[in-house]
């Protein structure tokens, strides 16, 4: 059985007959009767009722029809997933990346109005499996990426910001508070296992300063921050943006500093759409 075969039972059955079928499918009548009569002696049974120009599906045929538009389904989505798409591009991040994204995304599209490009929502973990599997273009992620066959391409450096309620008393300062002010405060924070790079950035930070911060209870999962900040409205903690919410002030430190980077394959087919890309991100900050 094969391909092409399949491919002319199909066109016969929706065409009505050989000659149109042959006409769809660019080939000679007696190519499509060659193949569809082969297919019917290699499977044993008459596939169509001939009696004169009138051609209709056997009871075999009805049964195999839709059996082969599955095979050719198939066919064309193996194909597919395989086959590179330059007009296409996948971009795994997390929702902290969503405005540099957008903006990345949107002035591509304005040059390349074709352009399909994906913005997958991953974990960091699966972020990197998703460029090392193909499945993603490029990753953007914080810190560094140690995974053979990846490399990095910096962005930009991120500077993370302080938040607190806007009744906290260093709200009260247009500036941005110092290491010494934030220690006297309770550090809101998910868990370590939950932000591993936040933690790690707060202990390079606040030890090369020589300063011990104050730890307050974490932050609870599936809890918004905001809540937690006007909640205990003694506490501070590190976002990656601004959230923007009422009732919450925000202030940006030179001391908190992170570098954002593409990770792309080593093996990966040079794709303009991506060089494209990675250009305007790096020009987000």
């Amino acid at each position: 059985m094969e391909f092409r075969q399949l491919i002319y039972l199909v066109a016969v059955a929706k065409h009505g007959g050989f000659s149109p079928a042959a006409r769809a499918c660019f080939v000679s009548q007696s190519a499509v009767s060659h193949q569809v009569a082969a297919l019917e002696r290699e499977l044993g049974v008459e596939l169509f009722h001939r009696s004169g120009r009138t051609v209709t599906l056997t009871e075999a045929g009805e049964l195999l029809l839709p059996r082969a538009e599955q095979m050719l389904t198939l066919r064309d989505d193996a194909i597919a997933a395989v086959t590179p798409r330059p007009d296409r591009v996948a971009v795994a991040a997390n929702m902290s990346f969503a405005r540099a994204a957008l903006s990345a995304v949107a002035a591509v599209r304005e040059r390349h109005p074709e352009a399909e490009i994906d913005f997958l929502l991953k974990p960091f973990e699966q972020r990197i499996d998703a460029v090392a599997s193909g499945e993603a273009d490029l990753a953007l992620v914080r810190g560094t990426v140690d995974r053979d066959g990846l490399y990095r391409d910096p962005l930009w450096v991120d500077q993370p910001v302080i938040a607190f309620a806007a009744r906290h008393p260093l709200a009260a300062h247009v500036r941005s508070p110092n290491l010494a002010e934030l220690a006297e405060y309770p550090l809101i924070l998910p868990a370590a296992d939950k932000q591993v790079l936040l933690h790690k950035l707060v202990e390079k930070v606040f030890t090369r300063a020589g300063v011990t911060p104050r730890y307050g209870p974490q932050s609870r999962p599936g809890h918004p921050v905001a809540f937690e900040l006007i909640n205990q409205p003694d506490s501070w903690t590190i976002l990656y943006e601004d959230p923007l919410a009422p009732g919450i002030a925000c202030r940006r430190s030179l001391e908190f500093t992170l570098p954002v980077s593409a990770v792309l394959r080593t093996d990966a087919t040079p794709n303009p759409l991506v060089a494209e890309l990675l250009i305007e991100l790096s020009s987000y900050r």
